[in-house]
């Protein structure tokens, strides 16, 4: 994207629970595929209602850059698989102020995304600037926190440009407002297509504290002004400390 129009972007109720989360990611990711396709002063699509934040459940949110966009496809909303990490009791929610990825030397506050006048999300003005989706769970409270940043910018690197580079058992941080940092530990690393990203394994409830890092991959389309595809990392709480 130029920086021209830069802004884009217990017990038996359980299943109903995750059902209902399962719907909220869904339409979710319907808003993210309208608003991080805005680029270059593109006329923005006709948006369904913007979905009310759902407390330790569904997340939304997508790393963007030059008009990238999430694309949803449904799926059994699933926990993580991958790096067989410890995971840890889930801390009370508190604003996260800036993520830490010492493999790949990024430090960054975190800017806080939300959703424009038309319902959609709104993706890291700064480009050196991760941004965290304030209606989602915040990191290190129950629920697949989001994390989005750019992986260019006007051709010149962005905060996520290594993010691909991460591995199972490597570790992200996330220091909050309320003093303590939240310690990730890498679970998996995927790279989906846009038209078949697993809405619902990267939003969908889970009942342990998350962290999903998102951008995009791939081929870059110098017609389209975006990538082909979407990198996620997931990570999953294995301590905190003050």
């Amino acid at each position: 994207m130029s920086r021209r129009g830069s802004r884009t972007r217990t017990g038996s109720r359980r299943p109903l629970l995750y059902v209902v989360g399962a719907v909220v990611a869904v339409t979710a990711a319907v808003l993210l595929v309208v608003g991080l396709s805005r680029q270059d002063d593109a006329p923005a699509r006709a948006l369904p209602p913007a979905p009310a934040p759902v407390e330790g459940g569904a997340a939304n949110s997508s790393g963007a850059q030059e008009g990238d966009a999430a694309q949803g496809e449904n799926g059994a909303a699933q926990g993580e698989a991958g790096g067989g990490a410890q995971q840890v009791q889930a801390l009370r929610s508190s604003p996260p102020e800036r993520i830490t990825i010492p493999s790949l030397k990024v430090s960054s506050t975190l800017e806080r995304l939300g959703r424009d006048a038309g319902g959609a999300m709104e993706t890291p003005r700064d480009p050196d600037k991760a941004g965290w989706y304030t209606p989602g769970p915040a990191p290190g409270a129950t629920g697949p926190s989001v994390v989005a940043g750019h992986v260019t910018w006007n051709g010149e690197r962005s905060v996520f440009f290594r993010l691909a580079e991460l591995k199972a058992g490597d570790k992200v941080e996330v220091t909050r407002r309320d003093g303590r940092t939240a310690e990730f530990t890498v679970d998996r690393i995927e790279q989906y297509s846009k038209d078949r990203f697993p809405t619902l394994s990267v939003y969908g409830n889970v009942d342990h504290a998350a962290l999903r890092l998102i951008t995009c991959g791939g081929k870059f389309s110098a017609d389209d002004h975006r990538y082909a595809d979407n990198i996620v990392v997931y990570a999953s709480m294995t301590g905190s400390h003050t």
